[in-house]
């Protein structure tokens, strides 16, 4: 017999051998019914995992994290499974659970229609309604590597000879006459997804490298319910409306063109104003502060980039001219702006007086992200990032990186992005040794003075462990598009390494030489990926302060010109963004082309208007709010655009 302990701490006795299935059933068949996986001693397991010690046992359901990715994770085997029957000749290659989904990647000849989804989407029904059982086995691995070449399948075989030679057993589900290479867990058989929906198919590189062969990706999802599906698949579709890619290009704010090339957008007259608007808040903003504004190079030779570890850490990331073993100088743009800051530091010697030194910069970056990773705004070759450097004694630490985070928090909160950030404290991963610099007593010693750091201002983060620069741990301020995917939008990072690769000094109280401590920043992050976000968070429709264009004004008649033009240069000379709509087209057009633009307010002068000296105001969302006073709507938005209120 065993001691199992479940939920709430109670336990009960079972024969030796019991599975968790029987467990869950014992409990009660709702649960039994609902139940995906389960955890024993904190492992995720099969439910037919048998009970051979005693444990603690949780049953996990579709409400649980693990439980869905289980069960999206079947959905993706069920997936393959009708792919193989209807396309024997596909090649399989991955096919993991996603946040939201699944999504399985295939090798065929003829690209996938949504006509052939459909006809895979009737496949997995009739799987679903054969609910065949998963049963796990294991091969040895020239045994497995043998069964996947016979099959024709080159990329599991791919995957299996990563293991041959290492002792390692090899893991396989089958399902009726399919067999799948996998780790598991899954739920215990194919009957039990009953909502699910085939979503997309696009181009992916295997292994996501460009060099490889583009695979076929199927995305779907898969609910417990029909009815949480749907309202799920609504809300995609709500999303694709906000998608900034889409509705960007729509509001001319920005564009992109294949002759210059992927990840090099063109901002338009109108994204470009909301850049500006926000590097000027941003600039006067960390001025404020005490951050001192520097202004280096966009390319530096190879020499600086091997003093900061760039070269050998991060050279595949760059753009290079010119070749080192035919060139006496080779150069590369910047990737980052750290030790170009640096240089500033070393301009003359420093004492413990000068700290703490903050230089910021409105810094254009490039990064030679992969083709296949490149969305939008989000993901560019090409940015400019609100980045600075902070020098600092031990003692100052603390407070200087409470200091960033305020800022980046006041940064997020005016501009409306704080409710949707989540905090992770990147680590390094000490079985990735070569991805590094420093030794494993410097990175304890880092990775502790920040985490107490964190601790110490009640911040509330997940650890990623191998998402560390190659310097130093980070706080990486988290925040999703509208499709759910997860982007790093401010970093602050503790870095006590480079100090000392670059030489830089300060003449402590006591006469010594010391190694500052840097903090590196951003306090608003890239400006391009949060214009991206602030597309989708407000669908377009910018609160007044941020609107390219903040008001229009639209008069009825020829007569109404002159008055109309008048009061637009008078709110013009008060720094608003105005125009004024004289063409000879009719009100109501005008009106509703003012509103697919999204202008914060129109102001239309009719007679009474000439007469008043007033407007009749049209607020965005809200249509007519009536008559007002040149002064009292002057007063209005002045108070409105002054507190950068959002409504």
């Amino acid at each position: 017999m065993v001691n199992v302990k479940l939920k709430g701490d109670v336990i009960k006795e079972f024969e030796n051998g019991t599975t968790a299935a029987e467990v869950a059933k014992s409990l009660g068949m709702g649960l039994y019914k609902a139940a995906c996986v389960c955890k024993i001693d904190g492992e995720v397991c099969d439910l037919r995992t048998p009970i051979t010690a005693d444990c603690a046992l949780e049953i996990l359901t579709f409400d649980d994290e693990d439980g869905k990715y289980a069960f999206r994770h079947t959905a993706s085997h069920i997936l393959a499974q009708a792919v193989k029957r209807l396309f024997p000749e596909a090649k399989l290659a991955i096919g993991p659970a996603i946040e939201n989904g699944f999504y399985y990647d295939f090798d065929v000849d003829v690209p996938f229609t949504p006509a052939v989804l459909e006809q895979i989407e009737a496949e997995m029904k009739k799987i679903v309604k054969e609910a065949l059982p998963l049963e796990k086995y294991e091969l040895d691995a020239d045994e497995a590597l043998s069964m996947m070449e016979q099959k024709g399948e080159i990329y599991k075989a791919e995957l299996i000879r990563e293991h041959s030679g290492k002792g390692e057993k090899i893991t396989f589900f089958r399902q009726g006459e399919f067999d799948e290479l996998c780790a598991g867990p899954h739920i215990p058989d194919t009957g039990r997804i009953k909502a699910f929906k085939l979503t997309s198919c696009t181009g992916a590189y295997w292994r996501g490298d460009s060099k490889n062969k583009m695979l076929q990706r199927i995305y779907g999802t898969a609910f417990t319910k029909k009815d949480e599906m749907e309202a799920y698949l609504e809300a995609v579709e709500e999303a694709k409306k906000r998608d900034h890619n889409k509705l960007g290009r729509e509001l001319e704010l920005f564009t992109t063109s294949d002759l210059i090339g992927q990840g090099l957008p063109i901002l338009l007259p109108k994204g470009a104003r909301v850049i500006q608007i926000l590097q000027r808040f941003v600039e006067d903003e960390e001025q404020k502060r005490g951050w001192l504004l520097t202004k280096t190079p966009y390319m530096a030779k190879s020499d600086l980039y091997k003093v900061s570890g760039h070269w050998d850490h991060y050279q595949d990331g760059m753009f290079v001219m010119g070749d080192e073993a035919t060139d006496d100088e080779v150069f590369a743009l910047r990737p980052m702006t750290c030790p170009f800051q640096y240089q500033a530091y070393l301009n003359r010697a420093r004492s413990y007086r000068d700290l703490p030194l903050r230089y910021n910069e409105t810094s254009t970056l490039f990064r030679n992200e992969a083709s296949g990773e490149m969305h939008g705004l989000i993901r560019v070759r090409q940015f400019t990032i609100s980045e600075g450097h902070l020098m600092c004694t031990p003692e100052q630490l603390e407070d200087e990186f409470k200091g960033c985070l305020e800022l980046a928090n006041y940064m997020l909160k005016t501009i409306g992005l704080y409710e949707d950030v989540s905090y992770r404290f990147s680590q390094w991963d000490p079985d990735d040794r070569e991805k590094y610099i420093g030794t494993e007593e410097q990175w304890d010693e880092a990775q502790g003075i920040m985490k107490k750091i964190l601790d110490h201002l009640g911040i509330e983060y997940k650890i990623g462990i191998g998402e560390a620069a190659f310097y130093g741990p980070k706080l990486d301020i988290q925040i999703k598009n509208v499709h759910g995917k997860e982007d790093t939008l401010i970093t602050i990072q503790v870095d006590q390494m480079l100090a000392e690769k670059f030489g830089m000094e300060y003449v402590d109280a006591d006469g010594t030489k010391k190694n500052p401590y840097i903090i590196h920043r951003t306090s608003i992050g890239c400006y391009e990926r949060t214009l991206a976000l602030l597309i989708e968070k407000y669908a377009g429709a910018f609160p007044l302060w941020l609107a390219p264009e903040q008001i229009r004004l639209l008069p009825i008649a020829d007569r109404h010109h002159e008055f109309a033009k008048a009061a637009a240069d008078k709110l013009s000379a008060l720094g608003f963004r105005v125009t004024c709509d004289t063409r000879s087209e009719k009100t109501g057009y005008k009106i509703r082309e003012a509103q697919l633009e999204k202008i914060p307010y129109m102001l239309l002068v009719g007679d009474k208007e000439l007469e008043s000296g007033g407007f009749s105001v049209r607020r965005r969302g809200e249509g007519d709010i009536g008559a007002m006073s040149e002064d009292d709507f002057i007063a209005m938005v002045l108070k409105e655009n002054a507190e950068k209120i959002r409504f």
